[in-house]
C-alpha cells in the first residue's frame, strides 16, 4: 500500500480484542462493481491474528454472558441508533462496494441491519427458562419415590464464528451478530472479502455503544486461510456460515471433527410453480424480483419456474414484457433496477450458464447479451430468461445466482409439479401461485423446501428461515435464531 493509496481511500484496520489492530498481510482494493473503482482498502488478515481474534472472545465470553440481559438489549439498541445516525453516508459505501441500486442498499442492507439490531435488543430480553411439569418416580433402583421438578434453561453455546455473505454486507452480518450478542455469545465477524467495508462500519458502531473488548471481532482477507482459521481455531464453539453450498459442506466436515455447533444458509434454486388457475401477473411481479434484487444474487429467488403447460406461452409473453421495462445501469441513477454483480468472475460465470442453457436446448426469451452501461467498465449481466427447459438441464438444477430464470413447463396435475420442485438437490424457498388458496395450499405442504411463498414472495420475519437438503442446517430469524446460538440445559431437582 503506498501513501497515496492511503491518502486517497478509506483505510480499515482489524478489530480484535476491543483495538483496532494493524493486519499482517497488508490491504487490498475493494472494487466498486459499477464503475470498477476502488472504494476502499481492506486488511488481510494473518492465521494468527484470526487465533488472536477467537482467543480474545473466548477470553471475554465468560464475563459477557453473564450481563443482564437489559445490559446487553440497552448496547444492541445503541448500536442500532448509531447506525440510524449514519445512516447516509454508510448506504453510500455499501451500494458503492455491492453495486446495489439506491432503494436496495438503504432499504434493504442499512435499513435491514438497524431493524435486526432492534429485534434482538427486545430478543435479549425473552425468557430463556421454561418449567417442565413435574414428574412423580416410583421407588426403585435409583432411589427412593419422589417428585421431580425440571427447568429448560437455554445458555449461550460461547464463541461463534459468523461467516457473511457479499449479496447484503448489512442485513446478513446484522442477522448472525444480533441474535448471537443478545443469547450471551461473543462472536469472530468473518466478512466476505468482495464487500467487507459495511462490516468494519457494523463493529464501530457497536464499540461506540459500548461492547466490552473482545465481544465482538472482525477480521478478514482474501485468503481461504482466513476462513480456515475461523473455522477451525480450538476456541470457537460454533460457526454460522450463509454462502455456497460447496464452501459450506467443507465447513461442516471441519466442524464435525470438534462437535462444533452449525448453522448453515447454503444455496438455493427456488421453484415457482404456477398452476393453470394462477393470477398470471401476481406470478410475474414475484418472479421478476430475481432480476431487481442484488442482480438474482439472492438465494431465495424464484429461478426455476415449474408452469402448467395451458398457460405457459402466456407466462412468458407477460415476463418477457415485464423485462423490457426493466433498467440496466449505473445504480446511483434513479431508475435503474439491475446494477451489476459483484464481480467480473461471477459476472463470466453467470453468462457462462446462459451459453450452457443455449448448449442444452434452452431457448433465449429474453437477455442473454452483455449489456453496455455507459463507458463499458463495471460487471454487468442482462437480466435473461430461459425457457423450454427441461429438468436434467444444469441451467436448472444448478444455483446460477445471477439474474437467470429458467421455465419448465408441464402437462399434468399438480402431482407432476410437485414432483418437479422436488426433483432438486436444494430445498430453501419455494413458491406456488394458484387461484384456489386451499389447492396451494396443499401443494405447499408437499414441497420440501424450508419456506414455501403462497402467492406471494413476501417474508413474515418472525417465522423459521433455513433449508431442507443441502440448502442449510438450522433455522434462525425471529425468536428463532435466539434458539440457533443457544444450547439447551436441563435443570432437574426434587422436593
Amino acid at each position: 500500500m503506498t501513501d497515496a493509496q492511503a491518502q486517497k481511500h478509506a483505510v480499515n484496520r482489524l478489530y480484535i480484542g476491543g483495538e483496532w489492530v494493524e493486519p499482517a498481510g497488508g490491504h487490498y482494493e475493494v472494487v466498486n462493481p459499477a464503475d470498477e473503482s476502488v472504494v476502499g482498502l481492506a486488511p488481510e488478515a494473518s492465521r494468527a491474528q484470526v487465533e488472536e481474534a477467537a482467543r480474545a472472545a473466548a477470553e471475554a465470553f465468560g464475563a459477557w454472558s453473564r450481563t443482564t440481559p437489559e445490559a446487553r438489549a440497552a448496547i444492541l439498541d445503541r448500536a442500532a441508533d448509531i447506525i440510524q445516525r449514519e445512516y447516509e453516508p454508510w448506504s453510500a459505501l455499501a451500494q458503492a462496494e455491492t453495486g446495489a441500486p439506491t432503494g436496495i442498499a438503504r432499504g434493504m442492507q442499512v435499513g435491514v441491519g438497524v431493524a435486526r439490531f432492534r429485534r434482538y435488543a427486545r430478543g435479549a430480553l425473552e425468557p430463556v427458562e421454561k418449567g417442565l411439569p413435574p414428574q412423580v418416580t416410583e421407588a426403585g433402583p435409583m432411589g427412593k419415590a419422589s417428585v421431580l421438578g425440571a427447568l429448560e434453561v437455554r445458555q449461550p453455546v460461547g464463541v461463534v464464528t459468523c461467516i457473511t455473505s457479499y449479496n447484503n454486507p448489512w442485513a446478513n452480518p446484522a442477522g448472525k451478530v444480533a441474535p448471537a450478542l443478545a443469547m450471551g455469545n461473543t462472536v469472530v465477524v468473518k466478512p466476505a472479502p468482495q464487500d467487507p467495508l459495511s462490516v468494519f462500519k457494523m463493529a464501530e458502531a457497536l464499540a461506540e455503544a459500548g461492547v466490552p473488548a473482545g465481544v465482538v471481532n472482525v477480521v478478514n482477507g482474501q485468503s481461504v486461510e482466513v476462513g480456515e482459521a475461523a473455522v477451525d481455531s480450538p476456541y470457537v464453539d460454533m460457526v454460522s456460515f450463509t454462502g455456497s453450498t460447496a464452501v459450506g459442506q467443507r465447513i461442516a466436515e471441519v466442524c464435525g471433527r470438534t462437535m462444533k455447533r452449525q448453522l448453515m444458509e447454503l444455496g438455493g434454486k427456488g421453484a415457482a410453480i404456477v398452476l393453470e388457475d394462477a393470477d398470471l401477473d401476481a406470478a410475474v411481479m414475484g418472479i421478476g424480483t430475481t432480476f431487481s434484487f442484488y442482480s438474482g444474487q439472492i438465494c431465495t429467488a424464484p429461478t426455476r419456474v415449474i408452469v402448467h403447460r395451458s398457460v405457459y406461452a402466456q407466462l412468458i409473453e407477460k415476463l418477457t414484457g415485464y423485462l423490457a421495462f426493466m433498467k440496466v445501469g449505473d445504480p446511483t441513477v434513479q431508475g435503474t433496477v439491475v446494477g451489476p454483480v459483484i464481480s467480473a468472475a461471477h459476472r463470466d460465470r453467470v453468462e457462462s450458464y446462459v451459453e450452457l442453457g443455449k448448449k442444452e436446448g434452452a431457448r433465449i426469451a429474453y437477455g442473454g447479451e452483455r449489456p453496455l452501461v455507459g463507458e463499458g467498465r463495471g460487471f454487468y449481466v442482462a437480466p435473461t430468461l430461459l425457457v423450454d427447459c427441461t429438468n436434467d438441464m444444469r441451467v436448472v438444477r444448478e444455483e446460477i445466482f445471477g439474474p437467470v430464470v429458467v421455465v419448465v413447463p408441464f402437462e399434468g396435475d399438480e402431482e407432476e409439479a410437485i414432483r418437479l420442485a422436488n426433483d432438486s438437490d436444494f430445498g430453501l424457498l419455494s413458491y406456488v401461485w394458484s387461484g384456489d388458496s386451499a389447492r396451494a395450499f396443499r401443494v405447499a405442504r408437499r414441497l420440501r423446501a424450508g419456506g414455501v411463498g403462497v402467492n406471494t414472495i413476501g417474508r413474515n420475519m418472525e417465522a423459521p428461515f433455513g433449508g431442507f437438503k443441502r440448502s442449510g442446517v438450522g433455522r434462525d430469524v425471529g425468536s428463532y435464531a435466539l434458539h440457533a446460538y443457544s444450547e439447551m440445559q436441563s435443570i432437574v431437582w426434587t422436593g
